[in-house]
């Protein structure tokens, strides 16, 4: 019974979705399970469009192209949505590359637990990051939890992750549209199913990597990353209105900043690769502290197009 579609988002990454897609076509014990692949082509002028077709006729399942020109992650999900009626819905980003067991591992883990939302390990991979940085960040883009399948008290992000489309993914647009531009569309997903009394689950089997791009595998943009998953908690319980919970987060922040601060700048005397590490912890510590409007990097969207423009000249 076909009753899984995956959905790739895609903006100007024709190598790394090349790569994804060939990692899902070469998914083993599901062959009759999914309905389709949808990859979403969120770059307005449909750059990936040629990649699709080029591909298409190596793909074991039907594989669909939907433009989503408006750039911005929560639209480009929701037009994913919008193109299949599975009632299981995976999501690969596509700078990731699965395991060939990837998708039965999450199937199975959903089925045994009854979850709601089953999440994966990555493996992060930085290979164009500088010596001393390169074990960090490729520990800052990976993703680790139990080291068994089972239940878990807390969500991950979209990015290797399977949700049962009624109870996790309500409505023709689930996925807020104001977090385009800045991220954190999932966060506000899951904080909205945990207080249905939704279930997630962790597919200790569903291993995918992570390419992180040139670009991407620096400091800067990483310390950036993890200021925006420091926000998190903080804009989470002001968007439901839990202003002691935001109390709290924020002095959480507070205590974080000072300790691991201090420890940062005691690293950075010694020029000790652990220093990197630390300003990490530090900057979630900070985005506890400031995570008001005005405040949010901008990572996808508008800005990440600009980026690539920008690039090309």
């Amino acid at each position: 019974m076909a009753e899984v579609a995956v959905i790739v988002p895609t903006l100007r990454r024709p190598e790394s979705l090349e790569r994804a897609l060939r990692s899902l076509f070469a998914q083993t014990g599901v062959a009759d399970r999914v309905s389709a692949i949808v990859v979403v082509d969120n770059d307005p002028v449909g750059s990936a469009a040629a990649t699709v077709e080029a591909l298409r006729q190596s793909s074991p399942w039907v594989l669909t192209y939907v433009h989503a020109p408006r750039p911005g992650v929560a639209t480009a999900r929701n037009a994913g949505l919008a193109a299949t009626d599975a009632p299981l819905i995976a999501f690969l980003d596509d700078d990731e590359a699965a395991s060939s067991g990837w998708l039965a591992a999450l199937l199975k883990a959903q089925a045994d637990t009854g979850a709601d939302a089953v999440f994966g390990p990555i493996t992060g991979r930085a290979p164009d990051a500088v010596a001393w940085l390169k074990p960090w960040l490729e520990q800052f883009f990976g993703r680790e939890g139990p080291e068994r399948t089972g239940l878990i008290d807390h969500p991950f992000g979209c990015g290797n992750s399977l949700m049962v489309r009624s109870s996790a993914l309500p409505g023709l647009a689930p996925f807020d549209a104001g977090a385009d531009q800045a991220g954190g569309e999932d966060d506000a997903l899951f904080a909205a199913l945990a207080a249905r009394g939704g279930r997630f689950g962790w597919a200790a089997d569903a291993w995918v990597e992570e390419f992180a791009p040139a670009h991407r595998a620096t400091l800067n943009y990483a310390l950036a990353r993890a200021f925006a998953y420091g926000q998190g908690p903080s804009q989470t319980a002001a968007a439901a209105r839990d202003w002691p919970g935001v109390a709290r987060w924020m002095a959480i922040g507070a205590a974080q900043t000072a300790v691991w601060g201090v420890v940062s700048a005691a690293l950075t005397v010694i020029a000790s690769p652990k220093r990197a590490e630390m300003y990490d912890r530090t900057a979630r510590g900070i985005g506890k502290l400031f995570w008001m409007k005005g405040f949010e990097p901008r990572f996808y969207g508008a800005r990440e197009l600009a980026r690539l423009e920008a690039a090309k000249v």
